[in-house]
């Protein structure tokens, strides 16, 4: 079923960010950074897998995400939701269950064998595509998912994500240069105002994660090698 209300955007991101502390989604350096995949440091780490299993959270985000999407870009304005390998799957599902709305999923790349497709379930020429994922850095990873749903000759113009890192100013340009709107329920800096507001860390340890979300490249520059 589709929301028939919500609150406004400002409330959506701090009851989001109040949700992702409460179920320990979201984790800041409190001795030593945590190393992505990459190779680099951070002082701030957040895991939106875990959602799928807090069903109350998880509801609500989702109708949220809903409301925040046919908001921005319309009530009638998609005919396909589709997830993104492999987080965004649960989530579009959700997504495209409140909508009344077919889902698919795309794959990171082919899986080498059969129809060697990218696509799974059923994507038509001509449909307007939704791709939902768990979150966004920079936005790279949305594109080649574009790139995949539009190779079957639907469109996609809209990418919705419940976390939105907000601290890498290329990443909404990049989109919108691929034709991708972005929308998202809550960034780092809601998070770390949350943080201040229940009191969660030191002053030292908040200091070091705004020091990170004002300038990413220079701390890290400080805390690699």
């Amino acid at each position: 079923m589709i929301p028939a209300s919500y609150p406004p955007q400002d409330e959506i991101a701090r009851l989001t960010a109040r949700m992702l502390w409460e179920i320990g989604a979201v984790h800041f350096m409190e001795d030593k950074p945590f190393i992505f995949a990459s190779g680099l440091p951070s002082p701030v780490y957040i895991d939106c897998r875990k959602l799928i299993s807090y069903p109350r959270i998880r509801s609500t985000l989702m109708d949220f995400l809903t409301c925040t999407v046919m908001r921005a870009a319309g009530f009638e304005a998609f005919d396909n939701i589709a997830g993104g390998e492999t987080a965004g799957i649960p989530f579009a599902a959700l997504v495209a269950e409140r909508m009344g709305l077919p889902m698919t999923y795309v794959r990171k790349k082919p899986k080498g064998y059969g129809r060697n497709a990218r696509i799974e379930g059923a994507m038509t020429e001509g449909q307007r595509v939704l791709l939902v994922e768990d979150l966004t850095t920079d936005g790279g990873s949305k594109l080649s998912f574009v790139d995949a749903i539009r190779d079957t000759g639907a469109t996609c113009g809209h990418t919705a994500v419940i976390f939105y890192y907000g601290i890498f100013p290329q990443t909404v340009p990049a989109l919108r240069a691929h034709g991708i709107d972005l929308h998202y329920l809550c960034t780092w800096w809601d998070v770390l105002a949350e943080a201040k507001a229940q009191g969660r860390f030191a002053p030292a340890t908040l200091a070091e994660v705004e020091g990170f979300l004002t300038d990413p490249d220079g701390w890290r520059a400080r805390h690699t090698g």
